[in-house]
């Protein structure tokens, strides 16, 4: 079987660059909608005006998510086919490498559930004015489909969101395990391991 060819410094740090901006526009967006624009649309009088703004906004994020997603998705798998492969890492490096690998799928889970689960609540109304009490929560007088949804949507978000923050947690975990092992002994150890395997 051919081997995968480690891609080029440069290429690898664009493909860095890109998980790692995927990743803070994941994570920030998310913190963003449920801490701050959530709750500030209670300060919009007309809860059918508030479901619209809410609707809108996600809606307009969703390029962002789905961009982020990708750049996260790709960045991380093909470093795992590459430099980032099982027989490249130290005993703890692989264990937080199939830890992100977890969080990756789980991240990339979450987010097309949500993103689908979001559009179709935004389908509820016309140009997504359901009404809402807040950005987390229908109105009382809320169709009961939509106030299902809705709450559906905020398990979907905490998973998200533990997801995402589990991702970062990890990533800097092994980042900062590279960082610890330095270039000599990372070489050795591949070296060695692929005399032992030429056996």
């Amino acid at each position: 079987m051919a081997s995968i060819s480690a891609p080029s410094v440069p290429v690898s740090q664009v493909g860095r660059a890109a998980h790692d901006l995927g990743l803070a526009g994941l994570l920030g967006g998310t913190l963003f909608g449920r801490l701050a624009l959530h709750p500030a649309v209670t300060s919009i009088s007309d809860p059918r005006e508030r479901g619209e703004v809410v609707n809108a906004a996600w809606r307009r994020y969703g390029t962002v998510n789905v961009l982020a997603l990708a750049a996260v998705t790709a960045g991380w798998a093909g470093a795992r086919a590459a430099e980032a492969r099982d027989r490249n890492l130290s005993d703890r490096e692989r264990t937080l490498a199939r830890w992100k690998d977890a969080l990756v799928a789980a991240v990339l889970a979450s987010g097309l559930v949500t993103a689908a689960e979001g559009m179709r609540f935004a389908r509820m109304a016309p140009d997504g004015a359901v009404p809402l009490a807040d950005g987390d929560h229908a109105m009382p007088d809320a169709p009961p489909a939509a106030a299902r949804l809705k709450r559906r949507l905020n398990i979907l978000g905490l998973v998200t969101v533990t997801a995402e923050a589990g991702l970062v947690a990890v990533n800097a975990a092994l980042n900062q395990e590279g960082f610890r092992r330095p270039p000599s002994r990372r070489l050795k150890g591949l070296l060695g391991r692929r005399a032992s395997g030429s056996r």
